[in-house]
């Protein structure tokens, strides 16, 4: 589950013109829609910071979700009649997909001049014609095309793959000097290290630049073993450790970088965190705090010490010095000390410690999570007007909390216990306003009647299911840009790597564009972490850039992008399926990466186990020697049949289907005897497993987020709901 749930007003764009538009209906009529920039419901200030290529009306890109055979017609169609720069745009598109089908002399007639008319992606063109003349077999006319990039276009990111193909020495050289972030340029250096390791200048551009890559952790322990590493250096090959979760690794590099308050807290914390020399760990933290007593860093360094102290008495002074000076570590500090003097029978000081926690840092995520706690006690013994006004101030109090949803269901919820119906009625209407994005939207919006499907019959809902075009990435260059909307993804990621050097302190808008290329790139696990990171951005011009990219649909539908789709909609119908339930579990169980594997086995895009996957393959008579969990359409062949088989076992209820998905039909019959069904919201409130309450909440958050997202209907509702901005009554209003 996220940290946080951000407090929005989301404008979902819904309507037949949004929807038009992303299933490709700009195609046969150009002229017709918005600008991109107005698409995206941008400031004019933003629009203008668009790039040209993002604000023309596009009637190629909506294409790039086709396949070539599907949208070859359209392109040449637009190639010879369109209005420019589409009709660049389509040749280039068109040429690509010829090159990709080794048809050299199709390719060159488009692309033959094309740099002229569509400068900004001339040398990415001349390399096209290179590949279109080695198809054709003329290697010199290839050669000389690679060489003219070389000439015309030195400084572009283009040129290094021409340099990287010629594969001379000096050209090499060159790419390493000028353009050290480039993919290619990785390539280069890999190769020169298999063939001499003993490069440590070579190691440590990987270490900077490509860190996050598959292969960087052995390169930087071979770099740790080369002499003459300046302080410098130990840093950049602590921070990649770091990045790597490698960080008993990353504590013994930062021991040679510079003494900064980063750096010392990131090397107590790696011998804290990998168990490693306990005592040389609060000698670190304790010089952290005498060497930079106000650094951000020091308030977790004086929490660190208390939670290493031996005793809790021991903590107390401690937690009182983050209390004094660190107002950002505050609350944490006050939960501890309260915690500390409850196991300590002091009751007094422990009640002291809550009140300073709710009077002073009254916003915060701790006090949010104390007043849930009172308010579930109240609630638990019947106590509903108790309850609610424990519950209501974390609504508007703490509206960044994840149980501020949560709350403002219940609040409705026990309104109606007590008779106020009103009550009820705009506590779901706030939620579904304020918490669009929330699994307790799906259930306010269900409460208020809505046609969105509840536990007993979403599994029989077929929601249409308009997928999107891809957004405008917010940073990146004009050309990087245009190579991405084109779907150009190998040449879009070489050239926005090329550009992205700010790697370990990017702005909102980098994040999201690094985001949207690794989802290009079928990277979807990283690809939605660091979208959905950047809610948990801390610097108040951070939070209002991030807040004003969360008004965009756009940036929900990256959050809960949908690969797989027809795969999906297949194995769903096959199965009555709800195709988006399955996307939503699919979500929570993988990422949509068909290759991950679980600690215990789970393969896959569904998690299907081997001896699972063999079970149903016997059922469906299919014989299992041919079935490779790792392939998407098997392992959502399996998938499907298991959560239909799960759904028949619970007549066809998808809360108990779904609770028995993870964690098995025995504990979920064992739950059935023990906790009251009637309530199935209670029900799911008090699963005894965290994991599958989570799972539960999580999977049907997905759901909610998929049918808001991608279908008309429900996303012109939550628009509507979006504008009304109810207030949420008082208890004895």
């Amino acid at each position: 589950m996220l940290k946080k749930l951000q407090q929005k007003h989301i404008t979902l764009i819904a309507g037949a013109a949004l929807f038009a538009f992303s299933a490709g209906a700009m195609v046969s009529a150009p002229e017709i829609g918005k600008s991109l920039g107005q698409w995206l419901n941008l400031s004019q200030a933003q629009s203008d910071q668009l790039s040209a290529a993002s604000q023309v009306k596009s009637a190629v890109f909506p294409l790039i979700s086709q396949s070539p055979a599907e949208r070859a017609t359209k392109l040449a169609q637009i190639g010879q009649n369109g209005r420019s720069p589409d009709r660049e745009r389509a040749r280039y598109l068109l040429a690509s997909d010829y090159i990709e089908t080794k048809q050299g002399q199709k390719a060159l007639e488009l692309l033959t001049g094309l740099d002229k008319d569509y400068p900004v992606l001339a040398p990415y063109i001349l390399l096209r014609q290179a590949q279109a003349q080695d198809l054709l077999g003329a290697d010199g006319k290839a050669s000389d095309l690679r060489q003219q990039v070389l000439k015309q276009y030195p400084q572009e990111a283009a040129v290094v793959k021409a340099k990287y193909l010629i594969a001379q020495p000096k050209l090499h050289d060159m790419a390493i000097a000028q353009f050290p972030s480039h993919p290619l340029t990785w390539e280069i250096i890999r190769k020169r290290l298999q063939e001499n390791p003993n490069q440590p200048q070579l190691q440590l551009i990987l270490a900077k630049y490509a860190y996050n890559q598959p292969g960087t952790v052995g390169v930087l322990d071979q770099l740790v073993k080369q002499s003459g590493l300046k302080p410098a250096d130990w840093e950049t090959i602590g921070t990649a450790y770091w990045e790597n979760n490698q960080f008993t690794k990353a504590a013994a590099a930062y021991a040679n970088a510079p003494k900064t308050a980063r750096n010392l807290y990131r090397q107590a914390r790696g011998l804290q965190v990998g168990g490693k020399d306990k005592a040389k760990a609060i000698a670190i933290y304790n010089q952290l705090v005498k060497q930079f007593p106000e650094a951000k860093e020091t308030g977790l360094g004086w929490l660190r010490l208390a939670e290493m102290a031996t005793n809790n008495k021991d903590a107390l002074p401690y937690l009182d010095r983050v209390i004094a000076q660190f107002p950002e570590q505050a609350s944490q500090a006050l939960v501890k000390k309260a915690q500390i003097f409850q196991a300590l029978k002091d009751e007094k000081s422990a009640q002291q410690a809550w009140q300073q926690l709710i009077t002073q840092y009254g916003k915060s995520d701790e006090a949010a999570e104390y007043r849930w706690k009172i308010a579930q006690e109240k609630a638990k013994a019947r106590d509903y007007v108790t309850a609610w006004k424990w519950a209501r101030p974390i609504v508007t109090e703490n509206p960044d909390s994840i149980l501020a949803p949560r709350a403002g269901f219940w609040v409705g919820r026990w309104a109606t216990k007590l008779g106020k119906d009103q009550e009820a009625k705009t506590a779901y209407e706030y939620v579904v306003s304020q918490f669009p994005q929330s699994y307790y939207a799906w259930r306010s919006a269900n409460m208020l009647g809505l046609n969105v499907g509840d536990f007993n019959n979403v599994r029989q809902l077929q929601p249409e299911v308009v997928p999107h075009q891809r957004p405008v990435p917010t940073a990146g260059s004009d050309t990087f840009k245009e190579l991405y909307l084109l779907g150009q993804d190998r040449d879009a990621w070489l050239q926005w790597e090329t550009e992205y050097v700010n790697k370990q302190q990017p702005t909102v808008a980098e994040q999201f564009t690094e985001g949207l290329m690794r989802l290009a790139r079928g990277e979807n696990l990283s690809g939605i972490n660091l979208i959905s990171k950047l809610e948990d951005r801390e610097t108040p011009e951070e939070q209002a850039e991030y807040q004003q990219l969360s008004q965009q649909i756009t940036y929900w539908q990256a959050r809960y992008p949908f690969p797989y789709l027809q795969t999906i909609e297949k194995w769903s119908a096959q199965r009555q399926l709800n195709p988006l339930l399955v996307t939503a579990l699919m979500r929570q169980e993988s990422r949509f990466e068909p290759k991950i594997k679980s600690v215990v086995g789970a393969t896959g895009l569904m998690q299907v186990m081997p001896d699972t996957g063999k079970w149903i393959a016997s059922k469906i008579k299919v014989d299992n020697k041919t079935i490779d969990l790792e392939n998407p359409n098997d392992n959502i062949m399996l998938g499907t049949w298991y959560l239909n088989y799960t759904h028949e076992r619970y007549d066809n209820n998808s809360m108990l289907a779904i609770a028995s998905y993870n964690a098995g039909p025995g504990n979920v019959s064992r739950w059935l005897q023990t906790i009251p069904s009637q309530d199935q919201d209670e029900f799911v409130e008090a699963i005894p497993f965290d994991e599958t309450r989570n799972y539960v909440r999580q999977v049907f958050g997905n759901y909610w987020n998929y049918l808001r997202l991608y279908n008309p209907e429900i996303s012109n509702l939550v628009a509507k709901y979006s504008t009304q901005h109810p207030k949420l009554p008082g208890v004895g209003e």
